[in-house]
């Protein structure tokens, strides 16, 4: 993975960060309180801007060291708990459908993954 194709991809997920937060402030607020799911919702949009800081950062270390490529691997485990956390929280708040509920996890795991390789990176 290019170092240009992180930072980008880093940028489009913060934006759409603040584009969800946003959305879910203002156009969703009544739906997510009716349903009780403001707390998951904003949980979600949390990780995901957390998480496209991260990733910008990776694609920042990745341009300095280009020789430690387990940062492409810290990146794309960045991307997966972006899409699959936050992404499965986004719909089971929108659709209701709890099942969803199950995917979560796997997402937190890519992102304890993207961390964990953020520091073999760096490692001994």
């Amino acid at each position: 993975m290019k170092t240009s194709h992180i930072i980008q991809t880093a940028a489009v997920f913060g934006a759409l960060a603040v584009i969800f937060g946003a959305f879910g402030a203002h156009a969703l607020e009544e739906l997510l309180i009716s349903t009780g799911r403001s707390d998951t919702y904003e949980t979600a949009v949390n990780y995901h801007f957390y998480h496209s800081l991260a990733l910008l950062m990776t694609g920042i270390l990745y341009q300095l060291f280009p020789d430690k490529k387990r940062l492409a691997y810290s990146a794309v485990f960045f991307i997966a708990g972006i899409i699959i956390f936050s992404g499965s929280l986004y719909f089971l708040c929108l659709s209701q459908l709890t099942w969803l509920g199950a995917i979560t996890p796997l997402g937190g795991l890519a992102f304890i993954i993207g961390w964990v390789m953020l520091l073999l990176s760096f490692g001994k």
